[in-house]
């Protein structure tokens, strides 16, 4: 059997601001309620805007965040860790959020990136739908592409409000994923050193603004 291959023209036109208003009122009235009441009549609006922001990532190229590199770091060969790094994202079965912190680590080769980088980074990831299993390879596979590192180690931790806000209702439960490549992977040294510094609370961090 052969796959097809997706092309542009099989993608669906992206719908115009006033489709997008429309769908909300649709929403609004399948909840029970009365769009054109005078609380809700600027909610689809405020609606679409939210979801430019929420699903940002979109409109983001991720290897263009990691394309400007330096080389001049006076032979610094050792881990760079950022953990810490707040995230919300969008659980792509209920698109509900799912709020946590990103770990993310490089053994360089021969150029590192700017920190601010590997937060952008993991915001273009996380500003689209998501499951948390995916957006944590995509971050490493990204970061491993581009850098061309000697090793890669991204953990996320994070709480999905489609488990605690709705089906087994399990309020204060993170889920834990980790992608180890390179020498994260081959070494056990270098990620029980990468797990230390992630548990330290005297570790650089960075808050995701």
């Amino acid at each position: 059997m052969t796959t097809k291959t997706k092309t542009p023209a099989d993608t669906p036109t992206r719908p115009t601001r006033e489709e997008a208003e429309d769908a909300v009122r649709v929403l609004l009235r399948w909840a029970g309620d009365d769009p054109r009441r005078e609380g809700l009549i600027d909610t689809p609006a405020r609606v679409v805007r939210a979801y430019e922001e929420f699903f940002a990532g979109y409109d983001v190229e991720p290897r263009d965040i990691l394309a400007r590199t330096f080389s001049e770091v006076d032979g610094y060969d050792e881990m760079i860790v950022l953990k810490d790094i707040r995230f919300e994202s969008y659980c792509e079965h209920h698109m509900v959020p799912i709020i946590g912190r990103a770990h993310v680590a490089y053994l360089p080769e021969h150029r590192v990136v700017g920190i601010s980088k590997l937060a952008r980074l993991v915001d273009a990831f996380a500003k689209r739908l998501q499951i948390q299993e995916k957006m944590t390879v995509q971050i490493a596979d990204t970061l491993n592409e581009v850098l061309q590192p000697k090793g890669v180690g991204v953990i996320l931790e994070a709480s999905h409000q489609c488990m605690s806000t709705r089906g087994v209702h399990k309020a204060g439960v993170e889920m834990v994923t980790s992608r180890m490549l390179g020498t994260f992977r081959s070494d056990p040294s270098t990620r029980r050193e990468f797990l230390s510094i992630v548990n330290s609370p005297t570790a650089m961090s960075v808050a995701n603004t």
